[in-house]
């Protein structure tokens, strides 16, 4: 198995639209969640989402394409143009027949999708728009950076809810690693604040209160009064190669893949299992041939919903032993959002920044912890000058679909 470089990152998300935008306001613990101010808001029993904000893709699209890309595309495109652009010169001398695209999405075209139902069967029209089937297709956002990019390889979509953009980079990871592929953007993609998808994720009674006093501090993980997790949208995008082949064009370094877990949990399709996201983080450490003992930090899943966060407490508890307590445990998702499909990458991103730069990201609004929560979250302000080499990200998913990365710092040897 080869060694796998990220040789670029590129990112739109509630927090930013740069890898260092996102870093800073992460840091800074900064809230991209805010209320909706959308013509279907006061319809809503909770108008808040986690939003890129001023986004208006004609500014990078022009109009014959930008008719044929639903919002989600749009995100996952710009993402990758960044990783690419990060990476230097990664697409010269590469063959493009082993250049892939490995994307996540957990609700695809949502927007496009929801305008067409709401054209169809609220106003009664015939007549929706004739690219409705390439603006909705889940595997729209591959298929365009494959074409953007001229990479002739695998262009592959997972829909696993929550972990999808996890198991795209897992996935990708294994397609280097064994040396199939010499490249491949992976990442994620979601754009699912249409007024049909925030119902429905609504009526599952998953989604937090606002909080009276702050929107913004409405996601609340692993705090005694969490209520539920705040939906977000963007992308993040990774440009994935060999070890080898990237020190030998000179190319910078931002981190590595050293592993990718999965197990599935049979339970309940959206109860969580301990079990399950245990074996995961198992998983991931048996492929990255490494223990517990060599974990220095954790990205947590930390949607904030009552179940979740005790499952994963209890979980990170079972492989980690006594030293679940003296591992920094971020959860970021209280300043970004749950990005659903796109969150595993998004949380990726973050965690090789972490890694990058010997930071511990905070736990925001995390004033009064759940007792069954009772691990290091690093609450409420970044903790500097940590000395980290590696890091487990988790991204959980409805479905049972539990898809754990193992990464780690640039320098590592």
């Amino acid at each position: 198995m080869r060694r796998v470089a990220v040789t670029g990152m590129g990112v739109l998300s509630p927090l930013g639209r740069s890898t260092a935008e996102v870093y800073a306001r992460a840091r800074a613990g900064r809230s991209g969640v805010r209320r909706i101010d959308a013509p279907f808001a006061g319809r809503l029993l909770s108008p808040i989402a986690a939003t890129v904000e001023d986004f208006d893709a004609s500014d990078d699209f022009d109009p014959p394409r930008l008719r044929m890309l639903d919002r989600v595309s749009q995100f996952a495109a710009l993402a990758a143009r960044q990783a690419v652009g990060a990476a230097g010169a990664c697409l010269e001398a590469c063959e493009r027949e082993r250049a892939g695209v490995f994307v996540g999405t957990g609700m695809g075209g949502s927007i496009s999708n929801d305008e067409g139902y709401q054209t169809l069967y609220g106003q009664g029209s015939e007549r929706i728009k004739p690219y409705t089937v390439l603006l909705g297709m889940h595997n729209a956002p591959a298929a365009w950076i494959s074409l953007e990019h001229g990479l002739l390889g695998p262009s592959l979509s997972y829909s696993t809810a929550c972990s999808s953009s996890a198991v795209a980079i897992g996935e990708a990871w294994l397609r280097i690693a064994c040396g199939s592929l010499d490249l491949a953007i992976a990442g994620g993609a979601e754009a699912p604040l249409s007024f049909g998808s925030l119902k429905a994720w609504e009526a599952l009674r998953t989604v937090a209160s606002v909080d009276p006093d702050d929107p913004a501090a409405s996601c609340k993980p692993f705090a005694r009064e969490r209520s539920g997790m705040v939906l977000g949208e963007g992308a993040a995008m990774l440009v994935l190669e060999p070890w080898d082949r990237a020190l030998a064009r000179g190319a910078t370094v931002c981190g590595e893949v050293l592993g990718y877990g999965l197990s599935t949990d049979v339970g309940h399709i959206t109860r969580p299992s301990v079990e399950g996201q245990a074996a995961a983080m198992r998983a991931a450490l048996r492929s990255a041939a490494i223990g517990p003992a060599d974990i220095d930090m954790i990205n947590a899943h930390g949607t904030a919903t009552p179940a979740n966060d005790v499952a994963e407490t209890a979980a990170i508890k079972a492989v980690f032993g006594d030293r679940a307590t003296r591992i920094p445990i971020s959860a970021t998702k209280a300043l970004h959002g749950h990005l659903l499909g796109a969150a595993g990458a998004l949380e990726c991103v973050l965690s090789l920044l972490a890694l990058q730069h010997g930071t511990a990201l905070p736990t925001m609004h995390l004033r009064t912890p759940d007792p069954a929560c009772d691990l290091d979250y690093v609450p409420n302000a970044a903790r500097d000058g940590v000395a980290a080499r590696t890091m487990l990200s988790n991204s959980f998913a409805f479905g049972g679909t539990n898809a754990v990365l193992v990464l780690g710092a640039a320098d590592a040897t």
